[in-house]
């Protein structure tokens, strides 16, 4: 088994190639950016050496403490929903190992991840500091309440799926802005984006179905 320190760049950047090709594109996703960044940001660098040689397989996979990291095609599909733009602040909930969070970074000017689990935020802040992300800042918190102190956000992304979106986070959404969240039971979900007029109005729009880990806290489910 390879390990994801040892697998060979050059591998490892063909199989990001076939997984944009073969699971991205051809499923619809169009986002030039978005493509490029998941060409460019190592999976397999935010999964345990158990599980690098699927990181390129489009399945969600264990990252311990009972957290996934999402499936390529559903992290493609928010990142597209959310239409950054280089400028732009976001704001993750559910930070996990860190990959949705470097993607982020990629495409937006500054991210504020938070992941309530203190132990998986300590991992992903050093992974993306070893990465050379310097644009990120990893909280451990309870996502729900979002980060006021950093607010209002261009873009949101939940990377768990709640019983309702917590009013915190439309509360910090910036006008113009977008949030994408999965909605609905601990089972599974609707993918829900919302968008903020410049007036002040929320449109929701529904994506899909999806099944993510549960969003736990003050807005989400007991633990």
């Amino acid at each position: 088994m390879m390990s994801r320190m040892a697998m060979d760049e050059r591998v490892a950047a063909e199989r990001r190639a076939r997984m944009v090709a073969r699971q991205l594109e051809a499923r619809g996703i169009t986002d030039a950016r978005v493509l490029a960044a998941m060409r460019e940001i190592p999976r397999h660098r935010f999964v345990s050496d158990e599980w690098a040689d699927a990181a390129y397989e489009d399945r969600a996979l264990p990252i311990g403490r009972g957290q996934t990291i999402s499936q390529p095609y559903v992290v493609a599909l928010m990142l597209e929903a959310l239409a950054l733009r280089p400028g732009d602040r976001a704001l993750e909930v559910g930070a996990g190992s860190g990959y949705a969070t470097a993607l982020l970074a990629r495409l937006a000017r500054e991210v504020v991840a938070i992941e309530r689990d203190p132990e998986l935020a300590r991992a992903a802040r050093a992974r993306l500091a070893e990465l050379g992300f310097a644009n990120v800042e990893v909280h451990a918190a309870d996502g729900t309440l979002g980060w006021p102190e950093r607010a209002p956000f261009d873009a949101i992304l939940v990377s768990a799926g709640g019983p309702r979106v917590p009013p915190a986070l439309e509360a910090q959404l910036a006008p113009d802005g977008r949030l994408v969240i999965p909605v609905g039971a601990r089972s599974g979900q609707s993918l829900l984006r919302l968008v903020r007029s410049p007036s002040g109005e929320l449109a929701r729009e529904d994506l899909g179905e999806v099944a993510f880990v549960p969003l736990v806290g003050a807005a989400g489910f007991e633990r």
